[in-house]
């Protein structure tokens, strides 16, 4: 008997590092069956994700996109809290990826600036398809430099680090509900990608 898409197992894997030069790796996906994913493509995980953003946040985060550049900024301010360089496509076999490079804002290193990026990523196989978020090479202005304190760790950890990991996994748990149908809670699993501290 065929399964009930809203009784799919709804698991988002997840991991979430400082690398030895102390940058941000965050990485969060879910797997769907491939006739549900259907027609997802990066760009659209984008659009879906910049408009999660904003009303997750009651518009105090306004994405705003340009003609070079896609920017978080702060209600009422023209300042922007990260700035990305326009998306880049690339495709690869069954893999498709858009990529947004970090190029300024207010809360990266002002010496890390160029580095580091947002990649949304749809790969696909002969029975499903994985959607995945991907923060790396990301310098905290909270961490300050290459080699942060504890303090700088913790504040770090219980801040910025804390709301991306929820507004990620959130987001993609909002996706799988609507691409499978409403159904049963969703299950966050560790994924181990690369090596590095635990934040």
């Amino acid at each position: 008997m065929p399964r009930d898409d809203a009784m799919l197992p709804r698991e988002i894997a997840c991991q979430q590092i400082l690398l030895e030069d102390s940058s941000v790796f965050s990485i969060q996906w879910t797997t769907l069956p491939g006739r549900l994913a259907a027609g997802v493509t990066p760009a659209w995980l984008l659009e879906r994700y910049l408009a999660y953003i904003r009303g997750f946040t009651c518009t105090l985060i306004r994405p705003r996109r340009t003609g070079e550049r896609v920017e978080f900024c702060l209600a009422g301010t023209a300042r922007s809290l990260i700035s990305f360089t326009a998306p880049r496509g690339s495709r690869e076999a069954s893999q498709e990826s858009l990529s947004l490079g970090i190029c300024g804002g207010i809360l990266v290193q002002s010496g890390q600036r160029r580095r580091g990026e947002l990649a949304f990523t749809v790969a696909a196989d002969e029975e499903s398809v994985r959607l995945t978020l991907c923060l790396s090479g990301y310098c905290p202005l909270i961490l300050g430099s290459a080699t942060p304190s504890p303090l700088r760790k913790t504040l770090y950890r219980v801040t910025q680090a804390t709301l991306h990991k929820v507004v990620t996994i959130r987001f993609l748990a909002h996706i799988h509900r609507e691409l499978a149908g409403r159904g049963g809670a969703v299950k966050v699993v560790p994924a181990r990608v690369r090596e590095g501290e635990e934040i």
